[in-house]
């Protein structure tokens, strides 16, 4: 009888052992805070985590500067990343020092065109969107411009109105000619919009 007993248990503990490896699920957690990104995965496969936790790093470190990148397509190229780990079906969750599904950037103000608001040299944090508003300050390339930081003054469809907070017009001379030195206004697509600044 206690042969029985023990073999029942051995069956039951193996059945529970199976049933609990079916219910845990691989995960792969990120965190972003701006500048530095973090990866946990848990998984119960044979996969070489450090590695894989790495590859995301650094994808997700460039993608947060890539202005084509999206959490979207963020999360896609990080389960592929997984795929070819040998990690599949894996869920993927992405946290940041803004909230879930955001992708935080650090960005630093280069000129004095957004003077009050924004000085040189200044760091911003920037919440990677291009879901903009009239009166946020955001980062954006223009095709006349590069890269600029600027506030949205007006959205006509997916033409957006940049202009610089700096007011001030000045004249300098430059080969003879006098040149009016004033900030810039110039429209973007909203797809050019990198991010909107949330914090100064």
């Amino acid at each position: 009888m206690a042969k029985k007993i023990i073999l029942a248990l051995i069956i039951l503990i193996f059945i529970g052992f199976l049933g609990f490896t079916f219910l845990v699920n691989d995960t792969v957690s990120i965190y972003i805070d701006g500048e530095n990104v973090t990866v946990t995965t848990n998984t119960l496969s044979n996969v070489d985590t450090e590695s894989l936790n790495r590859a995301i790093c650094e994808y997700t470190t460039h993608a947060m500067n890539d202005s084509d990148t999206n959490i979207t397509s963020n999360k896609n190229k990080i389960n592929e990343i997984c795929n070819s780990y040998g990690l599949e079906n894996a869920k993927i969750t992405l946290d940041s020092s803004i909230g879930e599904n955001q992708m935080p950037v650090i960005a630093i103000v280069d000129g004095t065109s957004m003077l009050p608001t924004l000085q040189d040299g200044q760091k911003v944090l920037v919440n990677k969107t291009h879901n903009v508003n009239v009166g946020d300050i955001v980062i954006a390339d223009s095709a006349e411009y590069g890269g600029i930081i600027k506030r949205v003054d007006d959205i006509n469809g997916r033409s957006v109105h940049l202009v610089s907070d700096n007011k001030n017009v000045s004249y300098e001379y430059i080969n003879g000619a006098l040149y009016e030195i004033k900030g810039i206004e110039t429209w973007v697509d909203v797809s050019d919009i990198n991010g909107v600044v949330i914090d100064y």
